[in-house]
């Protein structure tokens, strides 16, 4: 391959082959974005899907009954933060887990306060194999206790028998 110089009085030949960066350098045709820009249209595009993402969320906890005054929930790739006030500690550890359970998001950052100040719950994660009955028998030494924690984590459960690997499921204390 040729390169060729041209000025007004001579013609040089040069032999060899040149690289450049295809995507770097000066936009002399008037077509395309600068790597800034681009970054800065990726960034845009994230903050709208994590908006649409967030509204989704916030109306799925809505759609579900849970009294959680001034809910807001911001999504930032696959981290959700969750903020307002849960009128008890079970509804505030549902709302996380409803935001938790949901495709795409990986971690949940739990800003919201309480109401009423109750003890935790433990959460499980459930592994093949896993039954209610036997997430029980982990956790209260009796498997017949399966309602107990079926019954913690409705509306998000439909069926005692319907959990799934990775779910994660709220476990309460038995009074």
């Amino acid at each position: 391959m040729y390169l060729y110089f041209i000025n007004h009085k001579t013609k040089l030949k040069i032999m060899g082959l040149f690289s450049f960066i295809k995507n770097a350098g000066a936009k002399v045709f008037g077509i395309g974005k600068t790597t800034e820009e681009e970054a800065a249209e990726d960034a845009a595009k994230a903050a709208e899907l994590g908006k649409m993402k967030a509204l989704k969320l916030v109306n799925a906890v809505e759609a579900l009954g849970f009294s959680v005054t001034d809910l807001d929930i911001t999504v930032d790739g696959d981290l959700a933060t969750i903020y307002g006030q849960a009128e008890n500690q079970a509804t505030r550890e549902r709302t996380v887990l409803v935001v938790g359970n949901t495709e795409g998001i990986a971690s949940v950052d739990d800003r919201m306060t309480t109401a009423v100040q109750e003890p935790e719950a433990q959460f499980h994660t459930v592994v093949s194999g896993d039954t209610l009955g036997k997430i029980a028998k982990t956790y209260y030494g009796n498997a017949m206790k399966y309602p107990e924690i079926f019954e913690a984590n409705k509306p998000m459960l439909a069926h005692p028998d319907k959990i799934y690997v990775g779910q994660v499921l709220r476990i309460p204390a038995l009074d």
